[in-house]
């Protein structure tokens, strides 16, 4: 069986990389990243879904963007 020491261990280089991924996904590819956002929040924010995973779903959510006729779309202006 494996140590408690050893375990912990593994689970903190897990949530390092996690982050580490989620940071480059941010940084690299904000596009690929909302779209996977409004993907993942999408189903938890149907009718019906209990109160928890809605709150989850809002907060995945990316933000709406506001443009107009002017607007590309590239999300620069944040």
């Amino acid at each position: 069986m494996m140590a408690t020491g050893l375990f912990v261990q593994y689970l903190l280089i897990a949530a390092a990389v996690c982050v580490s991924l989620v940071v480059v996904m941010r940084k690299q590819f904000p596009g690929a990243t909302r779209r996977l956002r409004i993907a993942l929040a999408l189903p938890m924010l149907r009718d019906g879904a209990p109160a928890g995973l809605k709150r989850i779903g809002r907060w995945i959510a990316p933000q709406p963007v506001a443009g107009g006729k002017a607007c590309g779309g590239c999300n620069s202006c944040d």
